[in-house]
């Protein structure tokens, strides 16, 4: 899918391309290429000269093979923005593409972006420069304002962790928690943890992104103010993930002594049912020897005498674990 973003009247305007013909009769400040076809990549190379690099899309982390400045002006950048799925929460890789300096090119000027689906951050931003005139005005606020609906984006989804944080705490702290639920817990904190990582990344990378633009000397004072309350939103995202992270060991920690504590109540009346039992088979012993003289032989009650002091010997210990309160 090809669309293209214009500035009419201080407001970012959408149109799907479905031909290079179409291509030609915009002039667009950005460009937006997701799960292109080998027939829209030449539409662009034809049109703009820009050719897109195969592993635009690659998973490289290295720092040189992300962010770095090609002999013709080109700046590219590699960054990776989140996608909260219930199902599968997940980073996505974007490849964008600006060429400021060299007037040669019909793509001085406009911001290429390449991705394999679509991302709910530039959802946000369209609706945003739809609806507020004035707040994209060239390439570079459009790369800066993803950025910063990125971490907008992070942020509320760090307080839905919090939100389901909270409502796990509450059964946990309950106190009454069987294995089955304990385990049901357990998987939902593991959820709840993976998400916090994947954000503690995602804006890691998004810090990178920000601080290669800063150093690139591409924003002009205003646009570079913005480009640090970016980070300093990250900063502060960054406190946030941690104090998540050790409310989730903590509630980990709950939830798994939990389960210790029913493992141990099960031993324990494994432990209580085996010393109640030890008189009655020492009786049974006794009384099951095989010697030629023994008094009881002849008894013509010692069977029923042997069995009431085996129950005797088993329901005594019993009563007295119980006044105890060993058997709860």
């Amino acid at each position: 899918m090809l669309n293209i973003f214009s500035l009419v009247n201080g407001r970012l305007v959408q149109e799907e391309i479905d031909s290079l013909e179409e291509l030609t009769r915009f002039q667009p400040i950005w460009v937006d290429l997701e799960s292109p076809t080998l027939q829209e990549k030449r539409w662009i190379k034809q049109h703009y000269g820009l050719s897109i690099p195969e592993d635009a899309m690659d998973d490289d982390i290295e720092e040189s093979a992300r962010f770095y400045e090609e002999d013709n002006g080109e700046l590219h950048i590699r960054s990776d923005f989140l996608i909260d799925d219930d199902e599968d929460p997940r980073s996505v890789r974007v490849a964008f593409i600006l060429n400021q300096h060299n007037a040669e090119l019909k793509s001085r000027g406009v911001l290429f972006s390449i991705h394999d689906e679509d991302i709910p951050v530039f959802r946000l931003l369209r609706l945003r420069a739809r609806r507020a005139p004035g707040l994209i005005e060239d390439a570079k606020e459009v790369l800066l304002a993803l950025f910063d609906a990125d971490v907008e984006y992070s942020a509320d989804t760090l307080e839905g962790i919090y939100d389901d944080l909270k409502k796990v705490s509450s059964q946990v702290l309950e106190g009454h928690m069987t294995d089955d639920y304990a385990q049901h817990v357990l998987a939902d904190i593991a959820r709840q943890e993976d998400l916090n990582g994947r954000i503690r990344r995602n804006m890691l990378d998004t810090r990178r992104a920000v601080s290669f633009m800063m150093r690139s000397k591409m924003l002009d004072a205003e646009q570079f103010e913005d480009a640090r309350q970016i980070l300093r939103d990250i900063e502060s995202l960054d406190s946030h993930t941690q104090f998540l992270f050790d409310k989730i060991n903590f509630l980990m920690d709950a939830t798994v002594g939990f389960l210790n504590i029913n493992q141990n109540k099960i031993i324990k009346i494994f432990s209580v049912a085996s010393v109640a039992l030890l008189p009655p088979t020492l009786i049974a012993s006794v009384y099951g020897m095989n010697f030629r003289v023994m008094p009881e032989l002849e008894w013509q009650h010692g069977y029923a005498y042997a069995i009431g002091l085996m129950v005797a010997s088993a329901v005594v210990p019993m009563l007295y674990f119980r006044k105890r309160g060993w058997l709860k």
